[in-house]
């Protein structure tokens, strides 16, 4: 199928790099991105005032050392206090911190460390997002699984024991319509006790759909929570309207989903404020849907193919390591999860910690679980990767070292009667 959007030829057509080169230098030949696109459903909503009121005046500079120990010392970590622990000063209290937050996690969910495998079943999309591997300007191996295939690379990872997959998808209504994606939440209940999406946002009746189809949760990670910043990296497509992806997860709710998990992509803009952003998404949320799960995911950039021009503003495993120790003391109910974009050694740290959930046997390709899982060399073409992972371990092995370190590998925690 033929799509203006999707790039798989070596070389862009004049008109396609005209069109590229010019919304990458005009600003004005590019749509408002604060403006809802047709068929993108509005809700009545006053959680995206309460956190941008908050982030847009957070000045971490403005904390001190006697913030940072009051908010330590406090039972209860206040809106406040999270924002003098994610701030420069609150840096030469992280062993704290990761004391604080280790207790915490103990409290709420013992030594138990949950461990599910994402699955892309297509990786065509409609958006120009300059940091994403799957952007439409991009030259890559395009490929969308069918049914048969979906059900092969869920038989392959239900094999290796997993009870927990993550589906995702490129960010394309057109080649991964909302029913392909249903069609693929009923495979996956076959063969997992948890089902996860990760796509597109779409309206509450959609999510309603998928629902019915066997999705549990959804995430969505917003990339930034600064507007201006997102302008510039979203440059065309459905991704771009940025009030529409805040409202994802709330509408997620509204269709009924049991859980939804939220993220910033941290690296793009300020780390601090799009983690304050991120956490008070959840925490403003939260009392409004106090029944629902929510979790948070903290991302930073990695490489991606086709481009040596990404520049991320340097968060280091230090500073990693604050934001997830305040995100636990802020929100100590809140699951968390650190993906295989980090090295194995500061994942198996991290679990002792704050994290209670990790991805395993993890690729971001298409249609290679096969090979990657059995060692089976396939036929089969298989779809480029959305970005370098870090933590490459199987299963078994991401299995066998949590139990060394101690902790409790849990595949699953949902009896369904």
């Amino acid at each position: 199928m033929e799509n203006q959007f999707f790039v798989d030829s070596e070389f862009l057509s004049p008109e396609a790099l005209e069109k590229k080169h010019k919304l990458e230098t005009d600003p004005s030949s590019r749509t408002n991105h604060m403006e809802y696109m047709p068929g993108m459903e509005r809700i009545q909503s006053d959680v995206m005032a309460q956190v941008m009121t908050q982030m847009n005046a957070y000045d971490p500079s403005q904390y001190t050392a006697r913030d940072v120990q009051a908010a330590l010392e406090h039972e209860t970590c206040s809106v406040e206090d999270f924002k003098a622990l994610l701030s420069p000063a609150a840096e030469p209290f992280l062993e704290r911190m990761a004391e604080r937050a280790r207790l915490e996690t103990g409290k709420h969910f013992g030594n138990t460390v949950y461990l599910f495998t994402p699955l892309y079943i297509a990786n065509y999309c409609e958006n120009y997002c300059v940091y994403c591997g799957f952007n439409c300007y991009n030259h890559i191996n395009r490929m969308k699984l069918n049914m048969e295939q979906i059900e092969h690379e869920m038989q392959v990872i239900a094999d290796s024991g997993m009870e927990e997959i993550l589906l995702l998808t490129g960010e394309s209504r057109a080649m991964s319509g909302v029913e392909y994606i249903g069609e693929a939440c009923k495979l996956a209940r076959k063969y997992f006790r948890m089902v996860g999406l990760e796509i597109y946002p779409v309206n509450s009746d959609e999510y309603r759909y998928l629902h019915e189809c066997g999705a549990d949760y959804v995430t969505v990670f917003q990339e930034t929570y600064d507007t201006d910043k997102y302008e510039t990296l979203h440059l065309m497509g459905h991704k771009r309207v940025w009030p529409y992806r805040f409202e994802a997860q709330e509408r997620a709710l509204m269709g009924g989903m049991r859980g939804v998990g939220f993220s910033a992509l941290l690296g793009l803009a300020d780390f601090r404020k799009d983690a304050l952003a991120s956490a008070l998404h959840v925490y403003y949320l939260q009392r409004k849907y106090p029944h629902a799960e929510m979790s948070l995911s903290c991302p930073r950039l990695r490489p991606i193919i086709n481009n040596d021009k990404i520049n991320p503003l340097d968060v280091h495993e230090r500073q990693l390591c604050q934001v997830l120790c305040a995100y636990r003391i802020f929100l100590p109910y809140v699951g968390i999860t650190v993906s295989s974009r980090e090295s194995a050694s500061f994942r198996n740290g991290i679990v002792k910690i704050a994290a209670t959930k990790i991805s395993a046997g993890v690729s971001t390709g298409i249609g290679d679980h096969e090979s990657k899982y059995t060692g089976k060399e396939s036929d089969a073409q298989a779809g480029d990767e959305q970005f370098e992972i870090n933590d490459d371990r199987s299963l078994q092995t991401m299995y066998d070292d949590m139990a060394d370190e101690g902790l409790q590998p849990v595949l699953n925690d949902y009896l369904y009667v």
